[in-house]
């Protein structure tokens, strides 16, 4: 197939386009950034930009350019959304605008099938759980305001000669992944113990990386009978958030420990330093972390035959192998250290005020007694 994929450059995208590479399909990069073609090639001998890749530098509401960018394409998978870190009015222009362009180029070319990578935020925080893809669209802010809209976009152009599946996935997480797991993994690096909302005992689905691209591809060779639908994704073996930062401090060595903080007091703080600027915690995941939020992939299951690989423990830890290698690898290039601001999900947050808090989590020096 020729495969479009928009938001090529990030983390997801990256992904994919070199999993599609490798199952010899041509692909074309769509990013507002410059892509490294070794991130698509890491599995290759030799490396350098492959021939079945083709990279278009443009921003996805650019209808001109998204035009020539999917002429002669059999798919399109847009990957390429803003962050809920993004100012407003950026986040919903990309991500509803963006959608809206995307599937007008894509009509106008007559692509066969485009796939959505949506998200369980447009459920808001609901109150049921397993939550299904049935529980409305109940959005809380304006990142998941965005992604409904963006979805109701996708449906108005359903039911005409395009498949379009919508994949709605839980946080995924794997190699290249940053953001706020940073601040987890390099307090754990640094022999800190780390904080959890409440007694941590909520249980919180995740979704690995790859599991998700399996998911992508698996739904672009399905038939569209089967495919043209709207799928939740996540891992299906999850515990709770305190034992998946736990095994983030076990692997860490220091013997370190997850640390209870009352819950109420610790949303309200946290959301006063968000609007100060002081926090990257945006309300929605403040509230997400005090109680349990997961969705029921039965849908995925019994129509795409698909089933994730990963534990969310199994992802966390792949991915804080990942952060590890990277940190060593950046000591040792002086000079060269990655731009950090949280642009990106492959950029570390900057965690604000939060890291003055570092000093509260270390345990004590034990005093050393002689006999």
């Amino acid at each position: 197939m020729n495969v479009v994929v928009t938001g090529g450059a990030g983390m997801l995208g990256s992904t994919l386009i070199g999993k599609l590479l490798d199952e010899g399909h041509h692909v074309h990069c769509v990013d507002v950034r410059e892509p490294d073609p070794a991130h698509f090639t890491a599995s290759r001998a030799g490396g350098g930009r492959p021939d079945e890749l083709d990279i278009t530098v443009a921003d996805v509401r650019d209808g001109a350019a998204m035009k020539r960018a999917l002429t002669d394409a059999d798919a399109v998978v847009h990957c390429a959304a803003a962050l809920p870190s993004y100012p407003t009015e950026q986040i919903r222009s990309i991500i509803v605008d963006g959608t809206r362009t995307m599937l007008t180029a894509a009509a106008s070319n007559r692509v066969p099938r485009f796939v959505q990578i949506s998200s369980t935020a447009v459920y808001g925080l609901p109150k049921v759980v397993p939550t299904t893809e049935e529980y409305p669209r109940r959005p809380v802010d304006t990142y998941s305001a965005a992604k409904a809209e963006a979805e109701e976009v996708c449906e108005r152009f359903r039911g005409g000669e395009m498949c379009l599946p919508i994949l709605r996935p839980k946080t995924f997480l794997g190699p290249g992944r940053m953001g706020l797991f940073a601040m987890l993994f390099e307090w754990a690096e640094e022999g800190r113990n780390f904080p959890v909302l409440g007694r941590g005992d909520v249980r919180i689905q995740m979704f690995d990386v790859n599991d998700l691209v399996d998911a992508v591809i698996t739904t672009l060779h399905a038939p569209p009978e089967q495919a043209d639908d709207t799928f939740n994704l996540g891992a299906t073996t999850f515990g709770t958030l305190r034992e998946d930062f736990q095994a983030v401090l076990d692997a860490a060595g220091h013997g370190r420990r997850v640390v209870p903080i009352p819950g109420r007091p610790a949303v309200s703080a946290l959301r006063l330093l968000e609007r100060t600027g002081l926090s990257p915690v945006y309300g929605r995941l403040l509230n997400k972390l005090l109680d349990d939020s997961f969705v029921s992939t039965d849908r995925a299951r019994e129509r795409l035959g698909f089933d994730p690989r990963y534990s969310n423990e199994e992802s966390i830890l792949r991915t804080y192998a990942w952060w590890r290698e990277q940190r060593q690898r950046s000591a040792n290039t002086a000079g060269r250290r990655p731009a950090t601001g949280g642009t990106t999900s492959v950029e570390p947050w900057r965690q604000g005020a939060l890291s003055l808090a570092k000093v509260f989590f270390r345990p004590p020096t034990r005093k050393r007694t002689h006999a």
